[in-house]
């Protein structure tokens, strides 16, 4: 029993939720600072609301999701309906959505569900379901600002849930023999909380006059101008890192400009572009004021846009190719053993403010290509062993030829 259970996970009874002790830690490093009242609390909270019918009854509903260009043509109007109407929709659908993904923790083999630092997730979504279910319906423009401030406490409360998921898997990573089977959990949460999010952003946004933006849609981006904003930010952790920094170029469709929301590629480019510029520099040690250049190339079609990342950094060896973008997996952990780096770069990776854990935790490229296979589009290593590696990210144009992915 206890081989079987270390080896896979026992599902609670019937595939459903485990059987929860009264209360289980939160976070490393949460519980010890967690006041005795407010511990209460949260168990009270917790345990009274797991098994509530409500959730249930959500998760058997189907979400609606939206294309861009519907979020954009809906995103204004003269006599400010479209606050209302958007407001009304979020009421209804965030629960729906949050109630799919506690039932995906609710299915997680039993060793995983148990692992505090994922309670502390799962918990959290019970909460944010519970604080949604409880807000009145917005009839007025009054209840819609109390509606944004719960968005924009959720959005905080959840700011950190992406490090959480890394922390608490590779906690229990010892449990897991296969860990393709939590790719789909994986996959799922993260992409679900990523619609999520530009969903409420969106609707925040809709408050704000912001040239060339409806919500959080930039009606008139420039892939460059993004591209450049991701380089300038990659080169400085680079140079306090090494010392110095490859340069970038960038060629192809530099004039480009077309809709488009710019938050997902505000996650997935910062993690591109470091890969190849710790990948350039960790193969010219010896030599790291004399580093090749990293090439950046914008294709732009009536069906997509492509963004190729080529780097001079040796190459992925053959037998780490196929596993560089399975979750939990990180080539920093070979070099954080070289004592030229002065330090793992994962160090200023994690500290610099930027969205997810990426570096060193092993979530950087699968996040990013499960991020651009729910925008309609793939992310792709092509590797030149010895030589270096060419990623094309391809991402679906919201008002293109084909049709728009849905968030």
């Amino acid at each position: 029993m206890l081989g079987r259970l270390l080896g896979g996970g026992l599902r609670g009874a019937g595939g459903g939720a485990p059987h929860l002790p009264p209360l289980l830690p939160p976070a490393r490093g949460a519980a010890d600072q967690t006041p005795p009242d407010l511990a209460r609390e949260r168990c009270k909270a917790v345990t009274s609301f797991y098994h509530q019918p409500a959730i249930d009854a959500a998760a058997e509903r189907p979400s609606v999701r939206l294309t861009p260009t519907t979020m954009l043509y809906s995103g204004r109007s003269q006599d400010g309906s479209h606050i209302l109407k958007s407001a009304r929709y979020l009421q209804q659908e965030l629960p729906v959505r949050i109630a799919h993904r506690i039932q995906g923790f609710r299915n997680l083999p039993f060793i995983i569900g148990c692992n505090p630092t994922i309670l502390h997730v799962h918990e959290l979504y019970i909460r944010a379901f519970q604080k949604l279910s409880d807000f009145p319906p917005i009839q007025t423009h009054a209840d819609e600002s109390q509606y944004c401030a719960l968005l924009r406490q959720l959005l905080e409360d959840h700011k950190d849930v992406v490090t959480l998921l890394a922390e608490g898997l590779r906690e229990c990573r010892r449990h897991i023999q296969d860990e393709r089977l939590l790719r789909p959990f994986l996959d799922k949460t993260l992409t679900s909380r990523l619609g999520m999010r530009m969903l409420a952003a969106h609707h925040l946004a809709l408050h704000e006059d912001k040239p060339d933006f409806v919500g959080i849609i930039c009606t008139r981006l420039s892939p460059k101008k993004l591209i450049e904003k991701w380089v300038d930010f990659a080169r400085r952790l680079c140079e306090h890192q090494y010392g110095n920094a490859p340069r970038v170029r960038i060629n192809g469709h530099v004039a480009a400009r077309f809709p488009f929301i710019p938050l997902p590629l505000d996650y997935v480019l910062p993690e591109l572009l470091k890969n190849a510029m710790r990948a350039t520099m960790e193969s010219h040690l010896d030599t790291p004021y004399n580093v090749p250049d990293i090439v950046v190339t914008i294709a732009n079609n009536d069906i997509d846009l492509v963004i190729r990342i080529s780097d001079r950094g040796g190459g992925i060896p053959h037998d780490l190719l196929d596993k560089v973008t399975e979750y939990h997996f990180s080539t920093a952990e070979a070099s954080a053993q070289d004592p030229r780096l002065g330090g793992p770069f994962r160090t200023l990776m994690d500290a610099s403010g930027q969205p997810g854990p990426m570096h060193g935790f092993g979530f950087g490229l699968p996040t990013s290509r499960a991020y651009a296979e729910y925008l309609g589009g793939s992310l792709v290593l092509q590797s030149l062993q010895g030589v270096g590696t060419d990623v094309y990210l391809r991402l679906r144009h919201i008002d293109g030829k084909a049709e728009s992915f849905r968030i």
